[in-house]
């Protein structure tokens, strides 16, 4: 059974995200680039992705609303992605102390059967306390952090590396903005609260 809803995300954080709306979804990965363009501003890759994934979607579906999203830690005009390991985190986490963090996430839904896509990019604010590099490396141990932006969960641990959140929705630094996503899919003829059965 196909449902309306797709999620172009294989991470369980997005998953579980999207659960909270009480919708039935079906889910794939979307398979990639995620390089960035010569010249390309955060703002734009996270838009140019989050479209690509979802029109990822049509390999698979022949019709539903596909929500595709990418983000992006800037910091100091540099854009940082995964880490990767725990070196790499390490340095992430040890440049950010003290810092605050700009965290772009890419929001696009897109109508597989009018061809129609509606894209955003929501901030969000993150400044992190000053850390020591024994609390760095013990957190890069505890949650292995390495295929996050911004190395930190923070839906987990890594809530006690911040010294203070600022934006207009939480959701969004997990990876897909809920308040924006609703008002998308109403957009579209969806409206969650409408849709409860």
């Amino acid at each position: 059974m196909q449902h309306p809803l797709i999620l172009a995300s294989s991470s369980p954080f997005r998953q579980s995200l999207l659960q909270k709306f009480n919708l039935p979804f079906d889910s794939f990965s979307p398979d990639i680039d995620e390089s960035a363009l010569p010249n390309e501003d955060p703002v734009e890759l996270v838009k140019r992705l989050s479209e690509l994934k979802a029109r990822a979607a049509t390999a698979l579906f022949k019709q539903g609303l596909v929500i595709g999203s990418d983000q992006v830690a800037v910091f100091e005009q540099q854009i940082l992605g995964k880490p990767h390991n725990k070196e790499n985190a390490i340095k992430q986490l040890s440049l950010f102390s003290g810092n605050t963090v700009t965290f772009l996430t890419g929001l696009c839904v897109y109508d597989i059967q009018s061809n129609k896509t509606k894209t955003l990019v929501e901030p969000f604010n993150v400044t992190f306390r000053t850390l020591a590099q024994a609390q760095i490396s013990a957190y890069c141990d505890a949650e292995q952090p390495y295929n996050c932006a911004g190395s930190f969960k923070s839906e987990g641990l890594g809530i006690c590396l911040f010294e203070k959140l600022s934006g207009d929705d939480p959701n969004s630094l997990i990876g897909l903005p809920l308040i924006k996503l609703s008002q998308l899919l109403t957009e579209f003829g969806m409206d969650v609260l409408s849709n409860q059965d």
